[in-house]
């Protein structure tokens, strides 16, 4: 999930990473030592948010202890989500650089196999039985066009709206809301504007600073939940292997977004295109009671969990769910994207033999489920997902989980960062009122041919 936080790296990783960053620096790839493993991953910006460096830092101690004379080192890149995947991709293009293991986005997998930086991991994975065990949906968005597999997910996430009960109870709104429709988020928030002005109604992510957030979890829960029929992609076309151009249920997603800041339901402009709106969402205005509804992910929880530098033991009673409606209510009633991340070989990795037995030592099941509920991930081991200690774990993991009968995945290949920045674009244009939603179609439609090489289709 680009978009889903990882973690920063705790003091006791940091003698680690001064050695990894060292050896990278003076040229020393994967290879430079056959019996260790480098390791890399997106840092947090956000400091106090150590979620996956704590999980990483258990796993290191098992894989040592399990095979005596090997050594584990992290290759951390602390970066916002377009600036990571810049400099993974600096790092991908030579031995010197490559590390032996990468946290890969869903997203622009395709994009780095396309460019030949990973490599296949099926002979291993026909060797591995835990394999089985992995949900085939899951599976695929670690594939190739050409077939092959290129990583292992460690899990994925859901969409939905989240909601104040406070705020709701003083705007005299129900405590078990579920919208049925657009229109009905929409009027909540129009009350919510009116009984409580002192509070953001909602917030729907939006434009290039946030990056792939306003595309997945803002434009694409709308685009995703205009379809008649609920199975049809709005987005790719897979019967002919074109994009779909700006279709009228494009504009309406663009319309409802330019609806949502036009009527200054949302966050102040400012705020909504600064790159740290994601953190004060989850760090400051949801657990000061600042805002009454967002559309976000399964994920927030990690931050708010002991330790986590937010903690908030109170929001599974101070916040409800509700799942995205599709736009006027019709079936399946309600819509979901899901994405998360994969573990990757590089191409050039030195060490690809002992990268994927760091892999298999991070899932097996047990090492699965903890990472699943430390960082609020939904589980992509049906063996992990049936388990009852799992379901139990904290508070909105079913809900979340039971999501996954209605979501979507991107259409991930090579073209989609581009199409995706296309998104974002026409998002800031009716975001800041600089463009008509007309005129935001109108440029999106320029710029997916650009993208997409003019393999588009008009529908």
């Amino acid at each position: 999930m680009p978009v889903r936080p990882t973690a920063a790296l705790p003091t006791l990783l940091a003698a680690t990473v001064v050695a990894a960053g060292a050896l990278t620096a003076c040229g020393g790839g994967s290879g430079s030592d056959p019996d260790t493993v480098k390791v890399s991953f997106k840092q947090s910006t956000d400091n106090s948010i150590k979620v996956m460096d704590t999980y990483l830092a258990d796993i290191k101690t098992q894989f040592e202890k399990a095979n005596p004379g090997k050594k584990v080192e992290f290759v951390p890149i602390k970066a916002p989500d377009s600036e990571y995947y810049t400099k993974l991709q600096q790092m991908l293009r030579s031995p010197k650089t490559a590390p032996d293991l990468v946290y890969e986005d869903t997203f622009l997998i395709n994009s780095d196999i396309t460019s030949g930086y990973l490599k296949p991991l099926d002979p291993y994975l026909s060797q591995w039985k835990d394999w089985d065990h992995f949900i085939d949906t899951a599976k695929t968005a670690a594939k190739g066009e050409d077939g092959k597999t290129y990583g292992v997910p460690d899990g994925t996430d859901t969409r939905g709206l989240w909601f104040s009960k406070d705020i709701f109870a003083k705007a005299g709104l129900p405590a078990d809301w579920q919208p049925k429709t657009w229109e009905e988020i929409l009027d909540a928030a129009r009350t919510i504007k009116q009984k409580v002005p002192d509070v953001i109604p909602l917030n729907v992510y939006t434009g290039k600073p946030v990056g792939e957030a306003a595309t997945m979890q803002t434009f694409e829960m709308l685009l995703y939940g205009t379809t008649d029929d609920g199975t049809t992609d709005p987005l790719y076309d897979k019967s002919t292997k074109k994009w779909v151009a700006g279709s009228q249920g494009f504009k309406d997603s663009l319309e409802f977004v330019e609806t949502v800041y036009k009527e200054k339901l949302a966050p102040d402009v400012s705020d909504a295109l600064d790159p740290n709106v994601m953190t004060r969402v989850r760090g400051e205005w949801l657990p000061q009671g600042k805002l009454a509804i967002a559309l976000d992910g399964s994920w927030l929880p990690q931050d708010w969990l002991p330790g986590s530098g937010h903690e908030w033991p109170e929001w599974s009673d101070e916040l409800g769910l509700a799942a995205m409606p599709t736009q006027n209510g019709q079936a399946p009633g309600k819509v979901s994207m899901s994405g998360g991340w994969t573990w990757s070989i590089p191409a050039k990795a030195g060490n690809p033999d002992l990268a994927f037995e760091f892999i298999k030592t991070m899932q097996t099941k047990a090492n699965a489920q903890k990472w699943y509920v430390a960082n609020s991930g939904i589980a992509v081991r049906q063996d992990v997902a049936n388990d009852p200690a799992y379901i139990d774990a904290q508070p909105g993991i079913k809900f979340f989980t039971d999501l996954v009968a209605s979501t979507h995945y991107r259409p991930a290949y090579p073209a989609y960062p581009k199409v995706s920045t296309a998104v974002q674009e026409a998002m800031e244009g009716v975001t800041t009122g600089d463009m008509s939603v007309d005129d935001a179609a109108k440029g999106y439609d320029e710029e997916l041919k650009a993208a997409a090489d003019g393999q588009v289709i008009q529908k």
